[in-house]
């Protein structure tokens, strides 16, 4: 379990990594964008991230 956890960290950092690696300038702009945001709308997005996580790991257990 321990492992699987580190390696899914790792994917992870891996992908949130190569925006700013890749397009600086839109890593950047994507920030201001959401400094503009309300939290509800901030949370929205949260949410809707985590539930397309959470379906994603569903249908790889299946």
């Amino acid at each position: 379990m321990g492992n699987t956890l580190l390696t899914a960290i790792a994917l992870m950092l891996i992908l949130e990594g190569c925006v700013p690696l890749f397009a600086p300038a839109l890593w950047r702009e994507v920030f201001r964008h959401l400094t503009a945001m309300r939290d509800g709308q901030i949370r929205t997005i949260g949410l809707s991230v985590t539930l397309g996580g959470i379906a994603l790991l569903i249908l790889l257990s299946l």
